[in-house]
């Protein structure tokens, strides 16, 4: 029996510099699709709604810009190593049987890029994103691991600001590991010392991922 890993705790700071949030509770699916359907399209901030409970999210600089480089990260891989790419960015991922819906930072599809290629995802039909990624630097009322696994994500990356979570669905629930399924040529410690440079010089970081997978 597989047994789930834990939903990672987060490190609470003063004040809050990650993102901001609101919780709603005891909210319906079609109270909720009210909600969805009255915000305009171009927003920044994010809906991730768990059978009855409406988070409210807004970003800020320090999950922006992890979010950004972390995307730049996967896309320079995916390019590396000639692959293919749908990137769904903060689509929103409706799943009204499930009584769900989120608004990730980043997903994409890639092994699956080949059924969804060139139309919109038809998330009724279509299977999720082949990987899902989210900044949680503050405290979420949501249990993602769950909430993702639940929705059949095969690979969910978090990252809290410091610490970088590869979890890959094993039987119906996510199991912590240390190397992506999606890249396992790629040794953990590279997106930090990717980040790391990125706080300098985000195109020089680029290049030193470009120049350091062939070396």
């Amino acid at each position: 029996m597989v047994i789930a890993a834990p939903e990672p705790k987060t490190e609470f700071q003063q004040p809050p510099i990650g993102e901001q949030r609101v919780v709603i509770r005891g909210i319906s699916w079609e109270a909720y699709l009210q909600i969805l359907n009255a915000l305009p399209q171009a927003r920044s901030s994010r809906l991730t709604y768990d059978d009855g409970v409406l988070e409210i999210t807004m970003p800020l600089e320090d999950h922006e810009f992890y979010g950004r480089l972390i995307e730049c990260f996967i896309r320079t891989l995916v390019e590396l190593l000639g692959m293919r790419i749908k990137t769904m960015g903060s689509t929103t991922m409706n799943y009204p049987h499930l009584k769900k819906s989120a608004e990730p930072d980043n997903a994409y599809y890639i092994q699956n890029q080949p059924l969804v290629k060139g139309r919109n995802v038809d998330f009724s039909q279509d299977p999720p994103p082949d990987l899902v990624v989210e900044v949680d630097i503050t405290h979420t009322d949501i249990q993602k691991n769950q909430f993702y696994a639940s929705i059949g994500v095969p690979e969910f990356w978090r990252f809290n600001g410091k610490v970088w979570r590869i979890y890959q669905l094993q039987e119906g629930v996510y199991v912590e590991v240390e190397v992506s399924p999606t890249f396992p040529q790629v040794p953990k410690d590279r997106l930090y010392t990717f980040l790391e440079e990125a706080k300098n010089d985000e195109i020089e970081a680029i290049q030193s991922l470009r120049s350091g997978f062939f070396s």
